[in-house]
């Protein structure tokens, strides 16, 4: 009997192992209880990859319509300032920007071309539209179809959760993707290269 009692007491009194693993993992929510947050300064503007599950902002503040010229070879997309779009129309395009991002949690704006002046849309450019308005209600994989002549889409058959949004206004992340590459003059070096001039 005594020796039972012996244990217990000292079972008590011993001090805790440092070691526990409780106390030194990491939790989940570290982040949340650390104060840190994570800055965006880089905002790609590019179509999904076509191994990546994609959601669209489905606010239309995150959206909207810009005159563009893109530099196919380069793979680059310029916006045009409204005071040039005259004198540049044959050079531009019009395309829809969305915000979207990946499960990476990775944030880049989706360009889409929108139909010519005459209505005429080429079935790559509708679908492509088509895949960014179901992603704003559902994990999308959106990949070329040459056979088909058009994109191809497919939504995650899994439970997956909703995305995790930047607090930054689309303005500013126009102003991160575009900040080397808004046409404001005609002497800008991308319209002197397509002029023949540089």
């Amino acid at each position: 009997m005594a020796e039972t009692k012996l244990s217990v007491i000292t079972a008590s009194t011993a001090a805790p192992d440092p070691f526990d693993l409780d106390s030194l993992r990491l939790s989940q929510s570290f982040t949340e209880t650390a104060g840190v947050k994570k800055l965006l300064r880089t905002v790609p503007v590019h179509k999904p990859s076509p191994q990546d599950f994609v959601r669209v902002q489905p606010s239309e503040e995150y959206r909207g319509d810009f005159p563009m010229i893109e530099l196919k070879d380069e793979r680059e997309e310029y916006i045009v300032a409204r005071p040039r779009v005259g004198e540049l129309a044959g050079e531009l395009v019009v395309k829809t920007l969305f915000t979207a991002i990946n499960r990476q949690g990775v944030v880049f704006l989706w360009p889409v071309r929108l139909p010519d002046p005459d209505g005429r849309q080429m079935e790559w450019h509708r679908s492509m539209r088509e895949a960014a308005e179901i992603s704003m209600d559902r994990w999308t994989r959106v990949k070329a179809n040459k056979s088909l002549g058009a994109y191809e889409m497919t939504v995650a058959e899994g439970v997956m959760s909703d995305p995790v949004w930047p607090e930054v206004s689309f303005q500013e992340l126009i102003k991160l993707a575009f900040r080397d590459r808004l046409i404001t003059t005609t002497d800008h070096p991308v319209i002197k290269r397509l002029r023949g001039l540089g």
